[in-house]
């Protein structure tokens, strides 16, 4: 997984056209969706107090917490997988790319903590 050395970043408003042209532009790309079991390891090794998945350059209005104090949330709805936006990993401080080609899995933007990715981090696989 690749560190990214910035925090996570918002350039875009949420209305903002730039955003949607960026959207438009890419349309017939094949999506980056956030790795779920990459996650999990990342979070068994580095034991964060807590973590967040988000799209990076629209973290302001795409990021969630998904763990935190050795438990995992699913409160949080966040948008998941782009054509443009990396989807990132923070974990405490320290922002990670995380992502898997959509064609390389069965995961989506709906995906949220896949079983496979919960079992990683009870230790069971």
């Amino acid at each position: 997984m690749k560190k990214v050395n910035e925090q996570p970043r918002s350039n875009y408003g949420f209305w903002d056209e730039k955003a949607f042209d960026r959207g438009r532009a890419n349309k017939d790309r094949e999506k980056m969706v956030f790795d779920w079991i990459n996650a999990a390891r990342q979070i068994k090794d580095k034991k964060p107090k807590v973590a967040r998945a988000g799209l990076q350059d629209d973290f302001k209005f795409e990021n969630g917490v998904i763990y935190k104090d050795g438990k995992i949330h699913t409160e949080d709805r966040t948008y998941l997988s782009s054509t443009w936006a990396k989807p990132i990993l923070v974990l405490d401080d320290e922002v990670y790319e995380c992502f898997i080609m959509e064609e390389q899995t069965e995961y989506n933007d709906s995906t949220k903590w896949p079983q496979e990715a919960i079992d990683i981090l009870k230790g069971e696989t």
